[in-house]
């Protein structure tokens, strides 16, 4: 997540999916006929998604100790990424653009099939600050958007919906890559994308569970899940504006995510809900050094990971 300018549990989770999803043995008077059943999300396994990261942290220490727009590390990170979903059957594409007087990249990737004229798309920024790794910000969102749109693959997944993932550059510099990306959208292909999903810092060390409040469906979705971990949430504040869903709220695409915090402080209450330290941030690495593999809370990715999923499935049927 970019800083602040102005205007800036498998089982349960199968549960919750069941409850939000299924549609079986309802039977109609007019036909006699039963609905087909929805697919459930599968279980995103929080070991998978911790590998990444750990590649991530590994292609961090090999580059000067970042991921930052415009150098190695960021385009090594690009690569590790491309070659996971091109062996896994997608269809990626670099797109380039500059700022700064350096050359980003975002990659998008497209799995085969589902109604191209309406798109369900996911998302989550690549690049770190240049002061660190960016292992939770925002390394946790592309790993997790990463081992989800794997687990597609795995499934061999059959949405009604045509699915695409996102990894931006330069968010770190103004949401760079993602405004660039739907400004060179043309209209027609902007109305095809029925919802754009972001995940930017979902392992904070000091975990809040916050949901975007902009689209009442998708946010419903989301909340859907975490009820059926008996989790309470609470909207999305702290980073309005501040990331990579601005650019596709702005061009009128209805937009949703899960945020787990980043510098502002918990509070007593949320500590008594959700655990955790009051008065310490959600992060106190945010954007410093020490945003390191050791700058994960497990509990956090391994729900918000799996959130990821359920999103992506009960969206796209």
């Amino acid at each position: 997540m970019r800083l602040s300018v102005p205007g800036r549990g498998a089982t349960a989770a199968v549960i919750a999916v069941a409850a939000l999803l299924t549609t079986s043995a309802i039977s109609t008077a007019a036909t006699g006929t039963t609905a087909p059943t929805r697919a459930a999300a599968p279980d995103i396994p929080v070991a998978n998604v911790k590998a990444h990261l750990s590649q991530l942290q590994s292609i961090a220490s090999a580059n000067g100790g970042n991921r930052a727009h415009g150098s190695a590390g960021y385009k090594a990170s690009l690569d590790y990424i491309k070659g996971k979903l091109d062996a896994a059957g997608y269809t990626t594409t670099v797109q380039q653009f500059t700022s700064s007087g350096r050359t980003g990249y975002n990659l998008i990737a497209d799995w085969p099939g589902g109604d191209p004229n309406q798109v369900i798309m996911s998302g989550s920024h690549l690049d770190s600050v240049s002061r660190g790794a960016g292992i939770n910000d925002n390394g946790s969102g592309s790993a997790a958007v990463l081992e989800t749109a794997l687990a597609v693959s795995r499934e061999q997944y059959k949405p009604t919906k045509h699915l695409r993932f996102a990894w931006w550059g330069a968010e770190e510099l103004g949401l760079v890559g993602s405004s660039y990306h739907v400004r060179n959208l043309p209209a027609a292909e902007r109305t095809k994308i029925k919802g754009y999903l972001n995940f930017d810092m979902i392992g904070s060390p000091n975990p809040g569970y916050f949901v975007y409040d902009d689209d009442p469906a998708i946010e419903r979705t989301f909340k859907n899940y975490y009820a059926g971990l008996n989790i309470g949430t609470e909207p999305e504040r702290e980073g309005d504006g501040r990331s990579d869903h601005t650019p596709f709220k702005n061009a009128g695409v209805p937009v949703g995510g899960v945020f787990t915090g980043a510098s502002t402080a918990k509070t007593s209450t949320q500590a008594q809900k959700w655990g955790g330290t009051a008065g310490q941030a959600f992060d106190r690495c945010y954007h410093s050094s020490c945003d390191t593999s050791a700058n994960i809370n497990n509990t956090a990715l391994d729900r918000n990971s799996d959130a990821v999923a359920y999103a992506v499935w009960g969206l796209s049927q």
